[in-house]
């Protein structure tokens, strides 16, 4: 079974369909020892064939347009975050606080781009909030990786121990999340079928008129909502007001969306308004944190049958670590991405946040199939999806498709193209004027026949809408 097979399974498609994917191909594309290109283009694959699925059912097409990916454009997509430019100023992407350290015996990385973050960490190692990267080292050179990463996940912070895949693959968390669907999908209610507006014309645009609440942070979440928004829906991301995104963050995964803060207990009424109309509903935060707000996917779907909730988590809801936080960074260490990308002694990294990426549009995918399904079927959906569970597919620990392509024996679904080497992002990349400044950014990858080629409008500043819908 090749990666797209198998993503578009775990989607619940249409076995058939994954011949209407044409790749193409190009060497140089996200260089890694794990199979980062492959998955990559997978995940981009089965979400564009998803889109063209919901299109042709909304158009009435009698056969589902052909979707196309490119290496190129998933690979310099999957960077969109190095690759954008603000007035010409590239972003800070990490923290002088974030990375990795070593320890007394192997190595640790720690998360701590937002203050509250860095404040938790630097907490735990009886550090000032004053400290500097210097301190910390001094620090953590005399304690063990695993006492650094108890201490802080106890405070709240963000660090972990660097694994190796066989560590990992004995945690109990990793166990956990190998076990897990690659995407996890469950009916809720007995809701009527969708009707969805017919959609005429071009672009197609499967999610016209489709209302998506976006609380997500941190890529991947705000991946799979900007990607929603590039299909047509009407995004509207909402932050706590005491708790602003980093503005270059924002900038990179708030195309097409707009931003709104609003407190979830001194709003509530307000909240319950924007639910009460709303088709889809992403959270992107630590699993049962939002849980004491009624926000809950059950507690959403049992006040609104028929909607559609997608969950992002970094471990995933069950094990030792179901109820931590988590970025893509950390997951690569934890999971022993780090040690196989360069080796105990020197750990590495992915060519791209992949894991971030590569849920990001799985998540959206898993949403376009969902809508696709009630327009026949009804009902309320819930998918999930964790950092963890995409990190064992890349690194086989799932017992997933052979790595790198297909079985032996087996064709590659749809047409293969072997275009130019990739020799860098300018091709996918575009300009644009906005609130927030002149923006160079990375193209959507996404591509199938009569879609969107952009963005219909770029970022907002953070908080600058009202919380309400179009």
């Amino acid at each position: 079974m090749t990666d797209i097979k198998y993503a578009w399974s775990a989607l619940g498609g249409d076995p058939a369909l994954p011949a209407r994917i044409t790749t193409v191909e190009r060497e140089g594309a996200l260089p890694a020892r794990l199979p980062v290109r492959q998955l990559a283009r997978a995940c981009v694959g089965v979400c564009a064939l998803a889109a063209a699925e919901l299109g042709a059912v909304r158009a009435g097409l009698d056969r589902v347009p052909e979707a196309r990916v490119d290496d190129g454009a998933v690979a310099t997509a999957f960077t969109s975050e190095r690759h954008l430019l603000i007035d010409g100023r590239a972003p800070v992407s990490f923290a002088p606080l974030s990375r990795l350290w070593r320890t007394a015996d192997g190595w640790v990385r720690s998360h701590a781009n937002y203050p509250h973050h860095r404040a938790r960490l630097l907490t735990a190692l009886g550090l000032g909030e004053d400290a500097r990267a210097d301190d910390v080292a001094a620090v953590l050179a005399g304690r063990s990786a695993l006492e650094v990463e108890d201490a802080v996940y106890a405070a709240g912070g963000l660090a972990v121990a660097l694994r190796t895949p066989a560590e990992w693959a004995a945690h109990p968390q990793g166990a956990e999340a190998a076990a897990l669907p690659l995407v996890e999908r469950e009916r809720t209610d007995a809701a009527r079928a969708r009707v969805l507006t017919p959609l005429d014309g071009t672009p197609l645009l499967p999610a016209t008129g489709l209302r998506v609440l976006d609380l997500t942070r941190v890529l991947a979440g705000p991946v799979a909502t900007r990607t929603l928004a590039l299909l047509g829906a009407d995004v509207l991301r909402i932050d706590a007001p005491h708790l602003p995104e980093l503005a270059d963050q924002h900038a990179d995964t708030g195309f097409g969306k707009r931003s709104a803060t609003l407190g979830l207990a001194t709003g509530h009424a307000r909240f319950e308004e924007l639910l009460a109309s709303a088709d889809v509903v992403v959270t992107g935060y630590r699993p049962g944190a939002l849980d004491r707000f009624g926000l809950s996917a059950r507690a959403l779907t049992e006040r609104r049958p028929g909607l559609v909730v997608a969950e992002l988590s970094a471990w995933g809801r069950r094990g030792p670590w179901g109820g931590r936080r988590g970025f893509d960074s950390l997951v690569q260490v934890a999971t022993g991405i780090a040690v196989t990308e360069g080796c105990a002694r020197e750990p590495g990294a992915l060519p791209a946040q992949a894991l971030d990426h590569g849920t990001g549009y799985l998540l959206a995918a898993a949403v376009l199939r969902a809508l696709t399904e009630q327009s026949d079927e009804g009902g309320g959906r819930i998918v999930r999806l964790a950092l963890a569970r995409t990190a064992a597919w890349l690194t086989g620990a799932d017992g997933g498709p052979a790595r790198g392509g297909a079985v032996a024996g087996e064709a590659v679904p749809g047409e293969r193209e072997v275009a130019a080497p990739y020799e860098g992002p300018g091709p996918w990349l575009a300009e644009t004027g906005s609130r927030i400044g002149r923006l160079r950014y990375a193209l959507p990858p996404l591509a199938f026949a009569d879609g969107p080629r952009d963005w219909a409008r770029p970022p907002v500043p953070w908080g600058s809408d009202a919380a309400r819908w179009l």
